[in-house]
Order: structure tokens, then C-alpha cells, then sequence
């Protein structure tokens, strides 16, 4: 008979971590190196670049990602809440910094900090901590929201969401305001109160359109998927479309090499998985973003405690809205607002700040116990 140790009072042990998850993660985060590189070598070799300036960055920012998520997720998840407030600051402080000469300007908007090659976009940084902002409020209010409490996220909230919007970046600005919706709403706001809050932002957003606020070229985008289609959405159904069941193969596509499609190894990188994989392709992408959206809801619903909770569902939310805007948009189903596909569209910015997701995700996931 072996006796066996009975463990110390007080002791706690740390479950295992959502591994699938994080495989999942990174194996599509890899196989997006892939699609840029199918998406960019020939288009810069025709211009006579060099055709790994895009691959050779997008597998940087993966490593880095990826480490992104090995620290994170080994951190307590109850930790952060300590650093709510200055991960706040800081994001508010970068928003305005953006827009003074310290930032770089592109395309007729100021976005991102340059450092040499390396481009940062703060306001990716600044979903997240709006996410564990309003996270924090709710939690430190176990009695319940008042609806003075409600007025002061919705102003905590509104300020970065005003700032991102004033880069211009209207896509980031709508998915914080659906983080925001979704988060308050499991925070136990009264239905009702959100439906008014979302009759008041019709409302504003109707206003806006008639002094001018938004600018002609933002309506066009928001209205395109019911009226006429941008030339980009065109171009990218015709790319899809021409792919067929089983695409025309790695670096090949009339559309895609031939740079018909604009911003396709960023925004429309969909676009080449549906030229060169075909339907096959395209569904198979699409079920693995949607297998990671599920573990990050399955975390959310085991998760210990209301900050685990709301921390989970404002991920799920981020990640899961910008997938379906982005294949939205590209199919013309949705308006085209500039969102990149999580894990595959080009960029260090959006990479990262998805790799730290996952890992905060699964930090909640793995102290479900504890």
C-alpha cells in the first residue's frame, strides 16, 4: 500500500492552461506569415523590392506575439486589476501623443508611433485597456451598478473611443463601442437602459452625418454593403469568387499578384486565402477563427469570479466583432471600416495585442479554481 502525501492547508494549485487555445492561436497567426508572403512576394518583386520586406517583419512580430503570450498568461489575471488605472493613462496619454508631431502620418490619418521600419498603433493597445478598465469598475462595485456608475464608464469609455475616432480610425472606435455594449450588459446594465443608449447613439450618429461630423468618404464605407459597393469590396468578391472550391494554389491569382486588390496582405487579407484556397481554404480559416472565438466564450463561462468574467466576454467580443466585420466586409455583407483579421492581416500592432488576449483569456481560464 502506498501512502500518499496529503497536500499542505493553504496550498493551491494552478490548473492547466487552455493549450488549445493558444495552439490554435498561433497555428493560424503562422499560417497568416504564410498568406502575406503568397500575398506580397510577387507584387514587390514586380516592383523591384525586396519580396520578404513584408514576411520577414509578420514572422518578427509572431515571435514576439508569441512571447506576449507565454508571459501574460502566466500572470494571475486578479493582478491586472491593480494596473487598471495606469494602463488607462497610459493608453489616453498615447492617443494624444499620436496626434502631436511625435506621430507619423499615412493615407490622411495619424495612427502610429514610427520607430525605423516598425510602425505601433496605440489605439489596438487601447481596446484592451479600455477592456480592463470598465472590467475593473464593475468589479469593485459588488453591490451593483447605479446608474451614476453607468454616466462614469460611459465617459471613462468615451473619451479613447472620441480619441481613436478623431485619427481618423472608425472601425477601432465601432468595436470599443461594442465591447463596451457587451460588457455593460453582462454587468447586469438593464436592457432597456442599453436600447436607449443605443437609440441616443443612432441618434448622435444621424446628427453627426447632418453638420458634417463624419466625413463623405466615412459614409461611404458605413453605407457600401447596401448601396454601391467600393471598389476595393468589388475587386475582393471577384478575387474570392475566381478562386472556385479549391483556389488556384499558393502564389497564384490573377487578382492577388497582380495587386488588383488594394491592401491585400492587410484589411482584405481574406481575399487571398479565397483566390489561392478556394472555398475549402476560406471555410477552414473561418472555422479555426471561429474554435478560438468558442474556447475564449468557454473561459468566460468557467471563470471564478465577475472580473474573470467580464475580462473574458470583453476579449471574446473584441476578437470575435472583428472577424466577422472584416469577412463581412469583404463579402459585402458589412460596412468596409479598415478592421484586420485577427491573427492574419499584416501589422506588430494588432498581432501583439491579440497574442496578449489569448493569453489573458487563458489566465482566467487557468485560475478557474483558484
Amino acid at each position: 500500500m502506498t501512502l500518499t502525501k496529503p497536500p499542505a492547508i493553504g496550498t493551491r494549485r494552478v490548473p492547466g492552461f487552455d493549450v488549445v487555445l493558444a495552439v490554435l492561436a498561433l497555428a493560424v497567426a503562422c499560417f497568416g506569415v504564410l498568406m502575406v508572403y503568397s500575398a506580397t512576394r510577387d507584387p514587390l518583386r514586380a516592383a523591384g523590392e525586396n519580396p520578404h520586406y513584408y514576411v520577414e517583419r509578420q514572422l518578427l512580430f509572431v515571435v514576439l506575439g508569441a512571447l506576449v503570450m507565454l508571459v501574460v498568461s502566466r500572470i494571475d489575471y486578479r493582478r491586472f486589476e491593480q494596473l487598471a488605472t495606469p494602463a488607462y493613462v497610459l493608453s489616453i496619454l498615447a492617443l494624444l501623443a499620436v496626434r502631436s508631431p511625435l506621430g507619423s502620418n499615412a493615407q490622411g490619418a495619424q495612427r502610429w508611433f514610427s520607430f525605423g521600419p516598425i510602425q505601433v498603433q496605440p489605439s489596438e493597445f487601447t481596446v484592451l485597456a479600455m477592456i480592463l478598465a470598465v472590467a475593473t469598475y464593475c468589479e469593485r462595485r459588488p453591490d451593483g451598478l447605479s446608474m451614476r456608475d453607468v454616466v462614469r464608464m460611459l465617459v471613462m469609455a468615451g473619451v479613447p473611443i472620441l480619441l481613436v475616432y478623431l485619427q481618423p480610425d472608425l472601425g477601432t472606435a465601432i468595436i470599443m463601442v461594442v465591447v463596451l455594449i457587451v460588457m455593460l450588459l453582462i454587468a447586469g446594465v438593464p436592457t432597456r437602459f442599453l436600447f436607449l443608449l443605443t437609440v441616443l447613439g443612432a441618434g448622435i450618429g444621424a446628427i453627426a452625418i447632418v453638420l458634417g461630423v463624419l466625413q463623405h468618404y466615412q459614409i461611404l464605407r458605413l453605407t457600401s454593403f447596401i448601396g454601391t459597393p467600393l471598389y476595393q469590396v468589388t475587386q475582393a468578391k471577384a478575387a474570392i469568387g475566381s478562386g472556385g472550391m479549391w483556389g488556384k494554389g499558393f502564389f497564384h491569382g490573377i487578382f492577388i499578384n497582380g495587386g488588383y486588390v488594394p491592401e491585400s496582405q492587410t484589411d482584405f487579407i481574406f481575399t487571398a486565402v479565397g483566390e489561392q484556397l478556394g472555398f475549402f481554404g476560406a471555410l477552414g480559416l473561418i472555422l479555426a477563427l471561429a474554435g478560438v472565438a468558442g474556447r475564449m466564450l468557454r473561459a468566460s463561462m468557467l471563470a471564478r469570479d465577475h472580473l474573470g468574467r467580464l475580462l473574458a466576454v470583453g476579449v471574446f467580443t473584441f476578437f470575435a466583432f472583428s472577424c466577422f466585420q472584416n469577412v463581412g466586409m469583404i463579402m459585402g455583407i458589412m460596412p468596409v471600416t479598415g478592421i484586420p483579421l485577427p491573427f492574419m492581416s499584416y501589422g506588430g500592432s494588432s498581432l501583439v495585442t491579440c497574442c496578449a488576449s489569448i493569453a489573458l483569456v487563458n489566465s482566467v481560464y487557468a485560475r478557474r479554481f483558484v
